[in-house]
């Protein structure tokens, strides 16, 4: 996925804690140097994220992803979908430096979680993935911004 395209955040959704109540906001804008994601975490009305997502595939024998990102040195969460588990999200941590990173994404780096705890859930395969997305959660109220460059399959 390439976030310096317009065409990709087209294909881009937000999805807040107001599904629940809270009065976290967030939005997509295009940059020439990629898509920020930014808005502000809540944790009134027991809020607390802010999230977007894309539709998304990776190939059969995908080992790992790779994201070129770089934001607020907050902590997010990289969270993949899978059809055989739609209720699941799949989450690896990382940090978001004020500088463009790549940041390698392993299997055994996901943990299955279901609305922020853990889970027992089939194992995660990149090839199943329907969609991916970024979060910001964990009690991180106030400002925040991530710009996305490339997510890519290796």
């Amino acid at each position: 996925m390439d976030f310096t395209n317009p065409k990709t955040m087209r294909d881009c959704w937000v999805v807040n804690d107001g599904v629940m109540g809270g009065i976290s906001q967030s939005t997509l804008r295009q940059d020439t140097q990629g898509m920020y994601f930014e808005g502000l975490v809540s944790l009134e009305n027991n809020g607390g994220f802010a999230s977007m997502r894309s539709s998304a595939q990776f190939p059969a024998g995908t080992q790992a992803l790779e994201l070129l990102a770089k934001g607020d040195g907050k902590q997010y969460k990289l969270v993949l979908r899978t059809a055989i588990a739609p209720q699941v999200s799949y989450t690896a941590d990382f940090i978001a430096e004020p500088i463009w990173q790549t940041h390698q994404f392993n299997l055994n780096q996901f943990k299955s979680t279901f609305r922020g705890q853990a889970i027992s859930a089939p194992i995660l395969s990149f090839a199943d993935a329907i969609e991916f997305g970024i979060l910001i959660s964990n009690n991180q109220a106030g400002r925040f911004a991530i710009q996305l460059k490339t997510l890519q399959s290796i």
